[in-house]
């Protein structure tokens, strides 16, 4: 009877061991778990700090260079509006503004009164190219701090190849082969002057776009004069 009660109580005592052996178990893995979640919570953390580190110093760099780039063609500029340039660069503008204004001027008059269609087109062609350059020239002056009109007298027919107020009134009475010989006769002159104007500029100026735009308007110019002869010749 007592054999049977210690083995009866054995195996209790069994029986109440083992959950508390699994209980130890469960806790045991349940911190390694715990722990590891932890060490991989904190490893991931530094990963992504170090990747946001990374990328803060490269935004850093890309806004670092992008204004540079944005200053770059500031400085530019304020260099190409700096550009040196002296009387000759200033008074060749100043002359050749008004001149090719009355180019235009002419010009607009063929389209209504010519009646040779070489005479028209090459009218159209002459107000295509100089409506630019007076813009271009007039920048120039704003830039180089000069009025657009010179202040010594030298505008009007003072300058080589402009017509005077006598000769513009004929010619915008003049229609059709009339008006035709009279534009021809009358723009020879006007292109020989503005060619005598930009070979000034050529053998004076310094300013590399004015000397440019003098060799443009001298090669266009000459070669306009050599198309109108033609014409005068076959009219």
């Amino acid at each position: 009877m007592t054999a049977y009660n210690a083995g009866t109580t054995a195996t209790i005592i069994v029986g109440v061991r083992q959950p508390e052996r699994d209980q130890t178990t469960m806790f045991t893995n349940r911190s390694l778990t715990r722990g590891l979640a932890l060490v991989t919570t904190a490893t991931a953390g530094a990963l992504l700090l170090t990747a946001c580190g990374g990328d803060s110093t490269t935004g850093h760099k890309n806004m670092t260079g992008m204004a540079a780039t944005s200053t770059a063609p500031a400085a530019g500029a304020s260099s190409q509006a700096g550009a040196d340039f002296n009387d000759a660069d200033a008074m060749f503008a100043q002359m050749m503004i008004p001149h090719h204004k009355q180019a235009v001027e002419m010009a607009d008059l063929a389209a209504t009164r010519a009646t040779d269609q070489e005479v028209k087109d090459l009218a159209a062609k002459i107000k295509a190219a100089q409506d630019p350059e007076i813009a271009t020239m007039s920048g120039w002056l704003t830039a180089w701090g000069k009025p657009v009109t010179s202040s010594d007298g030298m505008a009007g027919h003072g300058m080589p190849g402009m017509m005077g107020e006598d000769d513009m009134a004929k010619l915008k009475a003049a229609k059709g082969v009339t008006f035709d010989k009279k534009f021809a006769k009358m723009m020879i002159a006007h292109h020989n002057g503005a060619i005598e104007m930009a070979r000034t500029e050529q053998a004076q100026g310094v300013n590399p776009e004015a000397k440019k735009l003098a060799a443009t308007i001298k090669a266009a110019q000459q070669a306009e004069v050599a198309q109108m002869q033609k014409i005068l010749d076959r009219l």
